[in-house]
């Protein structure tokens, strides 16, 4: 995982329009809407306000009155697997929805508008790891980067890089960057010159019961505490926190089984 940071807002600046292909916001849909809210507002501190109601009960999360992220719950009757979803900025999402299909994707929901906020869709890559797309409005997406509770990095955790990273080069223009040695399968996807993303080929080491998916990375002032933390309010560790050279990092589950990790900046 290289630096983990976003276009703007270094140690909690507020962000301005992201580069289309650039991770905007992150957004998870459970089942339980209140006990997640209660779960990660413990966690990162996070208050929550209403979201749009296209997307029906739905809250945003704030930090300091800042747009963090968003939480909605699933219809009774969808048995989906319950993930943090990255979206990826766009600049006209009906277009890049049709290149999604074009490329070999899947668009599962949308084009559609929420509110004032912005037009999105949910599609999924050809080796089925879902994420979003967004077009902004009035909502630009995640307000703030840098400080405890904020997304840090996404990563595409897949089988192989090679053929998945074309599909994102042509949907949205990344160039790719080829990051560690021989043995380790990981490109970093670059906007403007500057690493945006992650996919890591994880071959047969992929968790069996996942699949290829995305992985989002949220900044902790302490990850050792912060697992703890996640622990006692009813998640799992995966990973236990360990040093890395970009941090400290662990990987955990909240109680609905969302996989996300936790990363402390090197001191």
């Amino acid at each position: 995982m290289p630096e983990a940071r976003g276009p703007a807002g270094l140690n909690g600046e507020a962000h301005t329009r992201y580069a289309p292909g650039t991770p905007c916001w992150v957004s998870l849909m459970v089942h339980g809407l209140t006990a997640t809210q209660e779960f990660y507002g413990e966690l990162f501190g996070w208050e929550f306000h209403p979201g749009p109601q296209q997307l029906g009960p739905y809250v945003k999360a704030l930090l300091d009155g800042r747009e963090v992220a968003g939480i909605g719950q699933l219809p009774p009757d969808r048995h989906l697997p319950v993930a943090w979803t990255p979206y990826l900025a766009s600049d006209d999402v009906d277009t890049t929805a049709e290149t999604v299909r074009l490329s070999g994707g899947t668009i599962g929901v949308g084009p559609l508008d929420a509110d004032e906020a912005g037009r999105l869709a949910i599609g999924s890559d050809p080796a089925g790891a879902v994420f979003g797309i967004w077009q902004a409005a009035d909502h630009l997406g995640t307000d703030i980067t840098g400080v405890h509770g904020t997304p840090a990095w996404n990563e595409l955790l897949t089988f192989e890089s090679a053929g998945v990273v074309k599909f994102y080069e042509t949907v949205f223009g990344y160039r790719r960057e080829t990051v560690g040695s021989d043995d380790v399968d990981y490109v970093t996807l670059h906007v403007a010159d500057r690493p945006v993303a992650g996919v890591h080929g994880l071959g047969n080491a992929l968790p069996r019961d996942r699949g290829p998916h995305w992985m989002t990375y949220f900044e902790v002032g302490d990850a050792d505490e912060a697992a703890a933390r996640v622990v006692g309010l009813g998640g799992q560790v995966l990973a236990p926190a360990h040093d890395s050279a970009h941090g400290r990092v662990a990987t955990v589950t909240d109680p609905e089984g969302a996989r996300f990790a936790l990363i402390q900046e090197p001191a």
